[in-house]
């Protein structure tokens, strides 16, 4: 009979847990026994609750300390050299992600970058010609043996061999495909241990095959599941986050004993897929939805997979589309949400329980008239019905805007003097990216005032206190462009989730962004309005603080529709073009507030990006022209900065050109090469400023380093055109690591400025 299972689970704990326990022991709060024990509690909790949902296999191997595929390059003996500065493997582990551990030299981190087009960010493999793999899988064991104390009926979930290859980054030229032969040996001895322990299935993720492949890894896959059939284990080889398309006739033709495809992102693949799937193979579909948290429609679903069924038996399995990673624990403690919005929740539990229920459904047509199928029906026709969801103004203001391609009427050497006219800025100006840290005296006021135990006016006290501070302390540094901080934000998006409406803010529903760093996503269940103005009051208070500009901050549509769960009833474009609306009336008040500067962050611009090259132009289309809506009638004196993570900008340069922003910040501290090459073959026409200080890292920056990025950046950049910057927002360094660092940066600045004046003068005299 069908079974149901999860591709993965959250795993940093129903209540952060394991983000608690893994900044203790960074801090050398506890010791290393004691972060291990409560990992363990967390990873059996997250068993316990497959267990009692009725899952068909124990999912394991997906959990990790800090990120799955860095977890990878551990059990195939391929951490960078430079971590081995500790015989603590722990430590190494921590070393590779974030520069620094309690025990081991502070090394450079590796570089992370999102997980394709999800929120999460993983930690890029390093390749070079001379590399070696060995296994070392204990820690795997462990989990192993930990799990097969609860069930018998365990799958082992990893990250297949050419994902692992292909999510790399060659640091030498070489090609990484020359590594293959020696990592499928590495894994061919895990599958034959894995066996060893009574392991029946092993899920390997290869979810790059949605991706726009080369031909040579296309072909690759053969020769590497041929050899890793040897094992004698069953394979599930899963794909997620779109359409296997031109490749699924040769997918269906490995020699694997199952396949995994993503029925919620690529639906069109089904028919294809049953008539492709042989007499012998699993046919795996993901029908519940991994990265969103609304209920199913699960009578839909029954009805499109009882055929199916009737057809394949126990061969059809029913699963997550792709890991549970990317969605909360638990919907049932979320209670008053907006417009009773909590009724159409659905997180990681409740995906359990609707994916078991659709499996019961499938063997016995009787489930369908328990009360637990009614509820889940009921809750998914009450949303689609809803009034609250659909509101007609809002609508017809879009309809309008849509069909506009936005463009601020002067070019942009014109808006450039005459904003040089009216801030006076120096060569090379120095500024952040917006967020200061959060303290803990910030944190408990927060909270504070949201349990009532402060009112209003005390709180407005308090964060005004906290932003006269900041902005004292960027006055002492010496900071040209000032920011208030951000203290009255709690997250980038979350906040403005919390001041419009037809957006919900959960209680609990965190999520994991990267290592111990969560974020909880507000939810788009509606049309979307702004009731008043969400960020003039604080940004024209600390204006009034300093004769400085301080610009104000913004998020992009894009980033806020990213950063989200939204509403899956209507194009992301509709949303994208709605939260555009209010933010182009939150620049006009500014504006009359008389703030000068303001800054739309965009930095899920590139994230967003659709896998496939053939669906670019649509998405950018809409994503560059709803970022230009919200500053369509700004004043040309009104100087707009943006926002972007990671210097993979090749395939979209052109899209960030047309975006017209006056000034371009990037992260690019782990990166810098990869910008810079981009320059040189693409150069940007307006200012740029690529970020010189890793905020990821608590390892404060050499000035060398930071001279050296903007050194190279001058080669493709006008010096009238060039800022400087940290990667990001510094909300979650502490004030010991962040004043140094931005010391040595305006530093640097100072000494680019007097070489450039030296120039000058050379000139003249010549």
């Amino acid at each position: 009979m069908s079974k149901f299972h999860a591709l993965g689970y959250p795993r940093v704990g129903a209540e952060r847990e394991l983000k608690w326990a893994l900044e203790s022991y960074w801090r050398n709060d506890i010791t290393q026994d004691s972060l291990l024990d409560i990992a363990r509690s967390v990873r059996g909790n997250n068993w316990q609750a497959q267990l009692d949902a009725g899952c068909d296999f124990l999912t394991v191997g997906d959990f990790c300390l800090y990120d799955h595929v860095l977890n990878t390059s551990f059990l195939l003996g391929h951490l960078p050299r430079r971590v081995n500065t500790t015989d603590n493997t722990l430590d190494r582990i921590f070393l590779a992600a974030r520069g620094r551990a309690p025990s081991g030299t502070p090394v450079h981190a590796c570089e992370m970058t999102k997980w394709f087009d999800t929120n999460y960010h993983y930690l890029i493999p390093e390749f070079y010609a001379e590399d070696s793999f060995s296994l070392h899988a204990d820690f795997l064991l462990e989990e192993v043996r930990a799990a097969k104390q609860l069930s018998d009926k365990i799958k082992v979930a990893l990250p297949g061999p050419l994902t692992y290859l292909r999510l790399g980054q060659s640091k030498d030229g070489s090609d990484r495909l020359d590594h293959l032969d020696a990592v499928l040996e590495v894994y061919s001895d895990l599958l034959c241990l894995l066996k060893e322990e009574g392991v029946s299935w092993v899920q390997l993720d290869e979810p790059i095959l949605v991706t726009d492949l080369p031909l040579e890894w296309v072909n690759a896959y053969e020769r590497a599941y041929h050899r890793l059939r040897g094992a004698g284990i069953d394979i599930l080889l899963a794909t997620y986050f779109g359409g296997v398309g031109e490749h699924l006739s040769r997918v269906f033709q490995l020699p694997v004993q199952g396949i995994h495809l993503d029925l919620v992102s690529a639906p069109e693949q089904l028919s294809a897929a049953v008539d492709q799937i042989g007499p012998y193979k699993v046919l795996s579909l993901g029908v519940i939805d991994g990265r969103n948290i609304w209920r199913s429609d699960i009578e839909l679903l029954f009805q499109s997979l009882k055929p199916i069924q009737k057809r394949l038996k126990d061969r059809l399995w029913i699963g997550t589309s792709c890991s549970l990673l990317h969605v909360p624990y638990r919907a049932s403690a979320e209670q008053n949400l907006a417009d009773g919005c909590e009724q159409w929740l659905s997180f990681a539990e409740e995906k359990l329980q609707e994916g078991v229920l659709l499996a019961n459904a499938l063997k016995d047509e009787s489930v369908k008239r328990g009360s637990q199928w009614l509820d889940q029906v009921q809750r998914s026709v009450a949303r689609q019905i809803s009034k609250r969801v659909h509101k007609d103004a809002v609508k017809q203001r879009i309809e309008t805007i849509i069909p506009t391609a936005w463009h601020r009427p002067e070019g942009y050497d014109e808006r450039q003097a005459l904003q040089q006219a009216l801030l006076n800025l120096p060569l090379f100006p120095t500024t952040t990216i917006g967020s200061f840290p959060q303290t803990k005296g910030i944190r408990q006021l927060r909270r504070d005032w949201r349990d009532g135990k402060i009112d209003e006016s005390a709180y407005d006290v308090g964060l005004r206190d906290e932003i006269q501070h900041c902005i004292r302390i960027q006055e002492d540094i010496g900071l040209d462009v000032l920011v208030h901080g951000e203290a009255e934000r709690n997250d980038m998006v979350e906040y403005f989730g919390e001041l419009l409406d037809g957006i919900a803010v959960s209680a609990g529903g965190w999520v994991q962004s990267y290592g111990s760093r969560c974020v909880k996503p507000p939810i788009i269940y509606g049309d979307i309005e702004r009731p008043r103005p969400m960020t003039v009051r604080w940004t024209e208070y600390a204006q009034s603080q300093t004769n400085k500009p301080v610009k104000a901050m913004l998020t992009g549509p894009v980033t806020m529709l990213k950063w989200a769960f939204v509403r899956n009833d209507q194009p992301w474009s509709d949303t994208a073009y709605q939260l555009a609306a209010v933010l182009h009336d939150e620049v006009q008040d500014l504006e009359d507030a008389g703030i000068s500067i303001i800054q739309i962050d965009e930095p899920a611009l590139r994230e967003a990006l659709p896998l496939r090259k053939a669906d670019h132009k649509t998405y950018l289309a809409w994503a560059v022209n709803s970022f230009r809506y919200c500053y369509a009638d700004a004043k040309a004196s009104t100087q707009v900065h943006t926002h972007m993570c990671y210097a993979d900008f090749d395939d979209i340069l052109e899209a960030i050109q047309a975006m017209d922003a006056d000034v371009i910040t990037l992260e690019t501290a782990r990166s810098a090469a990869a910008l810079l090459t981009t320059l040189e073959q693409k150069p940007y026409t307006n200012g740029i400023g690529p970020g010189v200080y890793d905020i990821h890292s608590p390892n404060i920056p050499e000035a060398n380093q930071m001279e050296s990025i903007l050194t190279g950046a001058r080669v493709s950049v006008k010096d009238k055109d060039l800022w400087v910057n940290p990667d990001c927002g510094l909300k979650t360094r502490r004030w010991e690591e962040v004043i140094p660092a931005l010391k040595a940066m305006v530093g640097v600045a100072t000494k680019l400025r007097s070489e450039a004046d030296t120039s000058v003068e050379s000139v003249n005299v010549d």
